[in-house]
């Protein structure tokens, strides 16, 4: 192999050093995050059975895939403190307490059309993944259930870019929880130029996701939610019998 070769395959030392460190910093902000979450997710999900305003007027009759009281009781609707200009969208209304309401119809509507759009991949070219303590279960059910890959905890630099790499791997479609805390995989998905679905909160950037699930991407109950959802969609429409309860999908505290 001639050295103009190798260049193109082997990224320089300076160039995996940058990578590690932005998977580092992702790692500790994602994690400086689930300390915060964790303190407030029992509050969190207590106070969303009385929280019932999270849909424009006019969508409370809407076909959701469940009823809104599960998505209320699991604290879907559930945002931060902090909104982007990307987000707003998606957002219904601000509480009182400062916390940023999502619009559960746009969640409802936004699985079901992430799951039509996997179900158009070979089970074993999607990729999910998750740095984020409370979607690592979820997430890896998800990919037992509709047979894809998953890369949870921290993620590998170079294991959609360098083909050196023993971890190396190929997937036409990456599904990720956050896209602060699983940054180093989108950065490797839009560099190899494949689709990015992400569940993104009120306070996330969604300029590198193509299919954003608006959703609380922090709290236990919430993850176990949208990932159950969305692999039964998946599979049902890939023609396949849904068999899968919400408690296979909860992981244990």
């Amino acid at each position: 192999m001639s050295e103009s070769e190798n260049d193109d395959t082997e990224p320089a030392e300076e160039e995996v050093a940058d990578e590690v460190a932005d998977s580092e910093a992702a790692a500790e902000s994602a994690s400086s995050d689930e300390a915060e979450t964790e303190q407030a997710d029992e509050a969190e999900e207590e106070e969303s059975r009385f929280d019932e305003n999270v849909m424009p007027e006019g969508e409370e009759e809407a076909d959701l895939l469940i009823p809104v009281e599960d998505y209320l009781s699991a604290g879907v609707h559930i945002g931060t403190q902090q909104k982007t200009k990307d987000m707003e969208r998606f957002i219904h209304r601000v509480r009182d307490d400062g916390l940023y309401v999502l619009d559960v119809s746009q969640t409802d509507g936004r699985i079901r059309t992430a799951a039509e759009f996997l179900s158009n991949y070979d089970p074993e070219q999607v990729l999910v993944t998750s740095s984020r303590q409370y979607g690592r279960f979820p997430a890896e059910k998800f990919a037992d259930a509709i047979g894809a890959r998953a890369r949870t905890g921290r993620f590998i630099p170079g294991t959609l870019t360098n083909p050196k790499y023993d971890g190396y791997i190929e997937p036409d479609v990456v599904v990720v929880t956050d896209p602060i805390g699983d940054a180093q995989a989108v950065k490797e998905a839009i560099t190899v130029g494949i689709p990015v679905i992400a569940m993104c909160d009120s306070n996330n950037a969604v300029s590198n996701v193509d299919l954003v699930i608006p959703t609380n991407n922090k709290g236990r109950r919430a993850l176990s939610v949208v990932y159950w959802l969305l692999a039964n969609e998946t599979l049902d429409n890939r023609g396949a019998e849904p068999s899968y309860a919400l408690e296979d999908f909860e992981a244990g505290l």
